[in-house]
């Protein structure tokens, strides 16, 4: 997930708010107005008496010539730095890019914002959006957050359904509602996760719930931001969790809910780029996986060759974290 981080300096009260109502991270107020800024929400604060120091946490750095990307880019080896481009141009964040993604970039336009976050396709660790005019400060915002948070998924063919016995399932019921093409990552291995669709659809059988995705069994990981996974058995009310819609764009919502219930169970088997994996789900009409074009297929329907969008990576994980070593789960 990208770092937004919005500037209300000289105080601004207005900015605040929207840094608030937009989601960003945390605002930038003049030392002494931090107790200020979070009489209006939660909210962390970048000053000299904030919850982010500069000089503790970050260091900045403006870029005027080839030393500065020189100092930066020793700076950024196991710290944050906030870089500001004195002309701000592509090429010294390409070059800092490159070398290091523990960068903030400070930036006065949503376009700025928009390049800094693709650059070689990595982008900067985040933004520091310095916008004047509020409107456009909140499109800002809602933008960084929407479209700096992309996955990439893939197809992958369904191999096979086989019922199994009863077992313990985890709904997860979310403070946000979510819309056809939406749900969670979840899988079986760490290495593999199917998009569980949100029951955010119309359906004989119950009135929709569009906050919640019956994600499947306790034991499955499901992705969670930062690019960590947690066992879905571990969810609890205010915990963070990753929702995401067909075409890989992400947004963090936080759960209200993780009901254990025990139901019928199904495993859903499927193949991508000869990589074979699996998650059990409860067996019923009502749970259903996402197709490459956004719509929900329910389990008991899928037929071998049928495609349904997942996410594949490389690495194994200790404690949620990625990590490279050889770890096989079947």
């Amino acid at each position: 997930m990208k770092i937004v981080w919005v500037s209300a300096v000289p105080y601004d009260k207005g900015k605040v708010i929207a840094a608030l109502e937009c989601g960003a991270d945390a605002v930038v107020v003049p030392e002494g107005s931090s107790q200020k800024a979070k009489k209006l929400g939660l909210i962390k604060t970048v000053a000299p008496d904030g919850d982010i120091v500069p000089g503790r946490d970050f260091v900045e750095v403006e870029i005027r010539g080839k030393e500065d990307e020189r100092r930066a880019a020793r700076e950024a080896v196991g710290r944050l730095v906030l870089v500001r481009c004195a002309d701000w141009t592509v090429i010294p964040l390409e070059n800092l890019v490159a070398e290091s993604g523990m960068l903030i970039a400070a930036v006065s336009s949503r376009g700025e914002a928009a390049t800094a976050l693709g650059i070689l396709e990595k982008g900067v660790a985040g933004v520091l959006l310095e916008i004047e005019d509020e409107a456009e400060l909140r499109a800002t915002i809602t933008e960084c957050k929407r479209v700096a948070s992309m996955l990439e998924l893939a197809r992958a063919r369904i191999v096979a359904t086989k019922p199994l016995g009863m077992g313990d399932r985890v709904c997860v019921d979310t403070c946000t509602n979510m819309t056809v093409g939406q749900g969670m990552l979840v899988g079986n291995s760490s290495d593999a996760f199917f998009l569980v669709h949100s029951e955010s659809v119309e359906n004989p059988y119950v009135e929709p719930r569009p906050f919640r995705v019956n994600a499947g069994a306790v034991h499955a990981y499901v992705l969670v931001p930062g690019g960590k996974t947690r066992y879905l058995s571990e969810l609890a009310s205010g915990d963070p969790v990753l929702i995401v819609d067909h075409e890989g764009a992400t947004q963090e919502a936080t759960v209200g809910r993780a009901k254990v219930e025990r139901r019928p169970m199904l495993l859903v088997e499927a193949e991508c780029a000869g990589h074979r994996f699996g998650l059990v789900l409860q067996n019923a009409e009502t749970i259903r996986l996402t197709a490459p074009d956004g719509s929900p297929v329910s389990v008991v329907s899928l037929s071998p060759g049928d495609e349904v969008l997942a996410r594949i990576e490389a690495a194994g994980r200790h404690f949620g974290m990625a990590v490279e070593e050889t770890i096989v789960e079947r």
